[in-house]
């Protein structure tokens, strides 16, 4: 579950893990009240406004509206609202968006911590994820913050160090130290380091994250270390244990047949193709959108309905995929292993009638328990059903309903 940076950020304080503070707010008048409390709390007399979206590249992005970037300056109380109303209510594009953009619904008026010193403030970035191919969690940092990640890994791969925590024993200080050496530190600032990488392995175990991205990490110029930004996707599974955290989904920021689908219990991603597919299980899903790329056509979604395919669960999927106006045609493979054919069948023709007149031709492919009696079913309904056996008669049907 991915979270906005003024949510990530809250988890991160609370396990100690330091950030530029801030507040957040839904409109002007709330934005200046924000910058108001932050100058008393913190003393800062400039304010970053910042887009709260499910989105990177804002800093770079741009407002449709406004012509306004989704990371502005204000440099003082009396140009807050003015910047605010510049993002706030607007459609900003990044590069992680599409070409609409997404709306901004919130901002969040941030401390200014680039202020002068004893020293230059530097930049550096660091990332906690899981590293599959070892089997381990994984601190990844670089001496480059600021920057897009994947442009240092592809002119500077040098510049990234990836630093493997043993479950075991978890994180050791020892590799705290090593961390804080290898982006330059010493001192104070070397101290503070070790410190919060501390706290930021603990705060990913903690919250039972999927990944953490510090984009930048800060190095102050009185040698404090924050957090400036926060990118923090929670691992959906394990919400249960964290109820606190289940509530700060923002449903605003997804696509809503998504929504929709994950509230009928159905697993579901909208992809941009004209073939819509209803499949159960995910490796059957996997092949079935194979199956339809080399027929011609391109699946329109990822869809598994499960182990229960009956007339109510097959109806909620059709509804779902015939929202998306590019679909041309509806591929249903099914394997009855658990789940017998013709249940799944009997579903397929209970939904089908109920539609009254169905957009899309249908094409239905089911294999396992039962699979003859379905066949039978659905060719004596009398709908305009297209009912094959093989997976290859399938993507010959898709390909010629598409013609």
């Amino acid at each position: 579950m991915n979270l906005h940076e003024y949510q990530g950020k809250s988890i991160l304080k609370s396990f100690g893990v330091a950030i530029q503070e801030g507040k957040v707010a839904d409109n002007a008048k709330d934005a200046l009240q924000a910058a108001k409390e932050l100058t008393a709390e913190t003393g800062t007399e400039w304010y970053v406004v910042k887009a709260q979206i499910h989105a990177g590249g804002r800093g770079k992005g741009v407002v449709t509206e406004t012509g306004s970037h989704g990371v502005v300056l204000a440099k003082g109380i009396d140009q807050v609202e003015e910047k605010v109303n510049g993002i706030i209510g607007g459609h900003l594009v990044t590069a992680q968006t599409s070409e609409k953009g997404k709306m901004v619904n919130k901002v969040l008026i941030a401390q200014d911590v680039y202020y002068p010193g004893e020293t230059e403030p530097s930049e550096f970035y660091m990332s906690v994820l899981l590293d599959r191919e070892k089997g381990r969690n994984t601190i990844m940092y670089s001496t480059e913050g600021g920057m897009d990640i994947e442009t240092v890994a592809e002119n500077t791969p040098h510049l990234i160090f990836k630093e493997s925590v043993d479950p075991k024993v978890g994180l050791q200080g020892f590799q705290t130290r090593k961390i804080a050496f290898n982006l330059g530190l010493s001192g104070q600032a070397m101290k503070e380091m070790t410190k919060f990488v501390a706290a930021l392995y603990a705060a990913y175990e903690g919250c039972d994250a999927a990944m953490f991205e510090i984009n930048p990490v800060l190095k102050t110029s009185d040698n404090k270390i924050i957090a400036v930004d926060a990118k923090v996707t929670l691992d959906g599974n394990s919400l249960f244990r964290h109820k606190a955290y289940a509530e700060m989904r923002d449903k605003t920021e997804e696509d809503p047949t998504e929504v929709e689908a994950d509230e009928a219990g159905l697993n579901f991603v909208k992809l941009d193709g004209n073939v819509g597919c209803m499949v159960n299980g995910a490796g059957l899903a996997m092949a079935t959108m194979d199956i339809i790329k080399l027929s011609g056509g391109n699946p329109a979604n990822f869809l598994d309905v499960g182990g229960t395919a009956d007339a109510e669960r097959v109806s909620k999927a059709f509804n779902i995929i015939l929202k998306d106006e590019n679909v041309k045609a509806i591929l249903i493979n099914i394997f009855g292993g658990i789940v017998r054919c013709d249940r799944v069948a009997q579903g397929v023709v209970d939904a089908y009638k109920a539609f009254g007149k169905f957009p899309v031709p249908l094409i239905v492919r089911l294999q396992g328990t039962n699979a003859v009696e379905a066949k039978e079913l659905i060719d004596k309904s009398g709908l305009d059903v297209i009912s094959v056996v093989l997976l290859q008669e399938a993507a010959d049907k898709v390909k010629e309903v598409l013609a």
